[in-house]
């Protein structure tokens, strides 16, 4: 059985440009694997793709959910592959693009066997961490010493989860990761690609990726949400994301625009550095490293390197 194409690395790495190119070449078409480009009406600040930028390659799994629902890691993968069958059945070729790691280890290692939701505990979790996450962290690294140094403590979302299943099943994270390999009739088969850059360039990048987000409107946008969010008197997980939050103090008045524009690339340089850590621990089949390569050249080559593998 032919493999399916997974692109992959830290954010602001370009792999969306890149796999558009090489849906282009391949037939193609492009499933997002991210875990805040999902919902609508928050389109600049998660960097979703325009029509223009697609450049006619269709795109699935972006601007699709309401942003009240919450999407976890088992949810996640199954309808990627659903994404995946029905683009087979059109004789195209899926190409997995993002990077959310807990998503992707659910893709190819499996979901755990007790991987449900609990919303009454879940809405409990959520309380206490908005009253004090330090201690939702405490009791984490009380419980799973080892997961603990993967979650950061604003990992709103990967912190309340893994309390959750440990609340559900009365099992650590740890322990149910490493017993993934049990789980796994579901998994795919996949030819994984991670975009690499250089510290300083990805830094610049990401510097410069959040001047862009700002001239589109990036502040009108959380004030639109903000409203919404009002309106439907329901809470957006997604607003807690890096940038929303930040934006939502500054228009608190808790930070003046200065503070906010270099908490906002801070807190993304910290997100890119926790993506490079995750993928390391991931099964990669070929680095690219791209201040070296023209996207349009390296996808010309990569595209026949693929072609008897996907």
């Amino acid at each position: 059985m032919k493999r399916t194409l997974a692109i992959v690395g830290p954010t602001a790495s370009g792999k969306t440009s890149f796999a558009i190119e090489l849906a282009k070449r391949m037939n193609g078409e492009v499933i997002s694997l991210d875990s805040r480009q999902i919902y609508k009406q928050m389109f600049i600040g998660t960097a979703q793709p325009s029509k223009e930028e697609m450049c006619g390659i269709k795109h699935h799994l972006i601007g699709c959910f309401d942003p009240s629902i919450l999407i976890s890691s088992g949810k996640y993968s199954r309808m990627v592959k659903e994404k995946i069958s029905y683009i087979a059945e059109q004789k195209k070729k899926p190409i997995i693009c993002g990077g959310a790691g807990l998503y992707y280890r659910a893709l190819e290692k499996g979901i755990f066997k007790d991987s449900n939701t609990d919303l009454g505990i879940r809405k409990k979790l959520e309380k206490q961490y908005i009253e004090n996450p330090k201690i939702l962290y405490e009791m984490l690294q009380s419980i799973d010493t080892e997961y603990s140094k993967i979650v950061h403590i604003n990992n709103r979302q990967r912190l309340i989860r893994a309390l959750e299943i440990y609340e559900l099943t009365g099992k650590i994270p740890s322990e149910h990761f490493q017993n993934q390999k049990l789980y796994k009739q579901d998994t795919i088969k996949l030819y994984t690609v991670y975009l690499k850059w250089k510290r300083q360039i990805i830094n610049k990048r990401i510097e410069e990726r959040t001047k862009i987000m700002f001239e589109q409107g990036w502040i009108n946008e959380v004030e639109s949400l903000l409203a919404l969010q009002k309106i439907k008197n329901i809470k957006f997980p997604p607003l807690d994301s890096i940038g929303y939050k930040h934006i939502q103090a500054y228009l608190n008045g808790e930070i003046n625009r200065k503070n906010m524009f270099e908490k906002i690339v801070f807190s993304t340089r910290q997100l890119a550095r926790r993506q490079e850590k995750w993928f390391k621990k991931e099964t990669v089949d070929l680095y690219i490293e791209m201040e070296y390569l023209d996207i349009k050249k390296s996808c010309e080559i990569l595209h026949c390197i693929l072609d008897e593998l996907i």
